[in-house]
């Protein structure tokens, strides 16, 4: 059996036909569980995650006693668990109530390990800004949560936009009803003058504006993690110098407010809106949204109907625990959804597709390629597809253990076309071939074809609230 630092990895019943030395992470969390259930005295381990705002979340587990065989397995279990929770809850802190060998590995990680390095950058300074900080303690804090209301509001005349790394979206809405809809190409994520972005913003929602009889509220949806309108961190703007980011990215939202006389504006991480569009859809709640992307974007609304502080930050939570995984080029990292929920998994998997193309093509204009390709019924094209599709159906099984999920809702430009079918094919096969009690329980949706390309940008335009009184 392969292993990974002492941890074992499962071989999958369904093998990505692109992918056979893909090791799913919720088969490498199960089989571990296994072994420490086998004990008699399993070690627990207690995490709290705090937030600046006073959000502290609980998360509960146990490790192997240190004289067990496979106890080399425990810190990169424990290690690869933390990292799901920093990307999918988001804290600063992490108080641990466990072993203290274990809490010094993962001191040491993120102090000195590039890739821990980076998460403990992006949590600590660029979205908390606090240190980021692993705390031993005899008894974590108590838990402490909180969850908001989301978007819904369908009255007057509102603009709805998305920003994604190939193209951005705009919808005119009026009552709830779209009466115009765009999507313009551009590139954003290499571009190095932020004007390039504030001016095509303003492109999209002037066009849209000249579909209204008045613009009541503005509402956007974009990749990346957004608090009170700010830009912390984006992909986006990832071609901005850090300087130019602080002074002129950071509250280029508040800015473009400002513009439209500061009636109601809203920005939300993309990932969010999804999960917001497909509650909205299915008239109902307990979705988790998955975006395929330029990256890969997640988002979530619980049993209440409600987001809650988690950051959902679905492109960096660990999918594949096999260690030569594909790199994720920004955090460095392997095994992470970018890679595998994206247009950036679709260029990864042509070679082993055998699929000729121009290396120095975008990304986008290779995915429709693809595209085009499996139009004309290509098996290599529908290879791709079925690969992601495996991915998705075992990181689904894993996504239940730290979300309550009635639906899964997927959409993005990957998904568009027959491919989108072939994915949510894969993945039901796998969850009746692995896990067939969840392929009872759970449902996985994908909007029509208008909904995938503008149904985000109007349910972004259903974020702010409109003051009526003011009007």
């Amino acid at each position: 059996m392969m292993k990974n630092q002492g941890l074992r990895l499962v071989t999958p019943k369904v093998v990505p036909p692109l992918d056979v030395n893909f090791r799913p992470a919720v088969l490498a969390c199960q089989c571990f569980q296994a072994e420490v259930a086998a004990q008699k005295e399993p070690i627990p381990v207690r995490l709290a995650i705090e937030q600046t705002d006073g959000s502290i979340i609980h998360h509960k587990t146990h490790v192997l006693q240190e004289s067990h065989p496979l106890a080399e397995g425990n810190f990169l279990f424990l290690e690869r668990l933390i990292k799901f929770l920093l990307w999918s809850r988001g804290g600063f802190r992490i108080h641990v109530e466990g072993p203290e060998c274990l809490v010094g590995q993962l001191q040491n990680y993120y102090l000195h390990n590039p890739c821990g390095q980076f998460d403990a950058d992006i949590m600590g300074r660029k979205i908390y800004g606090q240190d980021f900080q692993i705390v031993p303690t005899s008894k974590i804090p108590a838990e402490k949560s909180s969850t908001t209301p989301l978007g819904r509001h369908l009255d007057g005349c509102r603009i709805g936009f998305d920003l994604g790394g190939s193209d951005r979206k705009v919808a005119a809405v009026i009552d709830g009803k779209c009466v115009f809809s765009e999507e313009t190409v551009w590139n954003p994520i290499s571009q190095s003058d932020p004007d390039y972005h504030y001016a095509g913003i303003m492109d999209s929602l002037c066009k849209a504006a000249a579909h209204l009889p008045k613009v009541d509220a503005i509402g956007g949806s974009a990749a990346g993690v957004y608090v009170n309108n700010r830009v912390k961190v984006a992909s986006l703007f990832r071609g901005i110098s850090a300087e130019l980011f602080k002074t002129k990215i950071e509250n280029i939202f508040l800015n473009i407010q400002q513009k439209w006389n500061n009636i109601p504006f809203e920005v939300a991480n993309d990932g969010e809106v999804t999960a917001l569009a497909g509650a909205m859809a299915l008239n109902d709640n307990s979705v988790l949204g998955l975006a395929f992307g330029t990256s890969t974007a997640g988002g979530y609304v619980n049993a209440d109907g409600n987001i809650t502080s988690w950051l959902n930050e679905l492109a960096f939570v660990p999918v594949d625990y096999q260690p030569g995984a594909a790199v994720d080029e920004w955090s460095g990292d392997y095994g992470c959804g970018v890679q595998y929920f994206s247009q950036q998994a679709v260029n990864r998997l042509l070679q082993a597709a055998k699929i000729d193309i121009d290396p120095t093509l975008p990304v986008p204009e290779k995915l429709q390629f693809v595209q085009e390709l499996m139009t004309h019924g290509d098996s290599r094209a529908r290879q791709i597809y079925e690969t992601l599709g495996t991915y998705l159906g075992y990181q689904v099984a894993h996504f239940t253990t730290f979300y309550e999920m009635k639906h899964l809702l997927i959409l993005g430009r990957v998904t568009s076309g027959e491919g989108g079918n072939i994915i949510i094919a894969q993945a039901k096969k796998v969850l009746q071939s692995e896990f067939p009690d969840l392929a009872e329980k759970l449902a996985i949706h994908m909007p029509s074809e208008h909904e995938k390309r503008h149904g985000q940008a109007v349910a972004a335009a259903s974020l702010p609230s409109i003051n009526h009184r003011q009007h």
